[in-house]
């Protein structure tokens, strides 16, 4: 096994300490070579894994980052699943203020596919509410 190759295998996201968490501001990380293979077709699907977030306590350290998303590469995983997975994983471990994972897949098949996940406070302004709208809903309605 390459040393690359072992390093990708091992990985695992690291945190530092905020060195301001009395500010709000924003991290906008651009990874544009991710890939990881369809699990329907095995073929590859590329896209650019867009993430932002503002910290609280503890910001991603990128050298780790850029490691775990490469360790989706040999990985059968949808659009859908994978953007949740990188969301669900941040969300747990720097517990941030608000943060968006936005995996924009490159076209397959003449299908283009853009998957957004987003924390209340950092959802796109025509996401918020939907989750509350729609569980108040009643037949009447």
């Amino acid at each position: 096994m390459r040393p690359g190759e072992k390093a990708i295998q091992e990985a695992r996201l690291e945190v530092w300490d905020n060195p301001t968490p009395e500010r709000d501001y924003e991290i906008d990380i651009t990874f544009s070579e991710f890939t990881c293979l369809c699990p329907r077709s095995g073929y590859p699907d590329f896209a650019a894994i867009r993430i932002r977030y503002v910290p609280d306590e503890k910001i991603i350290e990128l050298k780790s980052l850029k490691l775990y998303l490469n360790s989706f590469r040999d990985r059968h995983i949808s659009h859908e699943e994978v953007t949740n997975r990188i969301y669900g994983d941040l969300m747990t471990l720097l517990g941030p203020r608000s943060i968006e994972v936005i995996g924009d897949f490159n076209p397959r098949g003449n299908v283009k596919t853009v998957i957004r996940v987003a924390s209340d406070s950092g959802r796109p302004e025509r996401f918020r509410g939907m989750t509350t709208k729609r569980h108040l809903q009643t037949d009447s309605e």
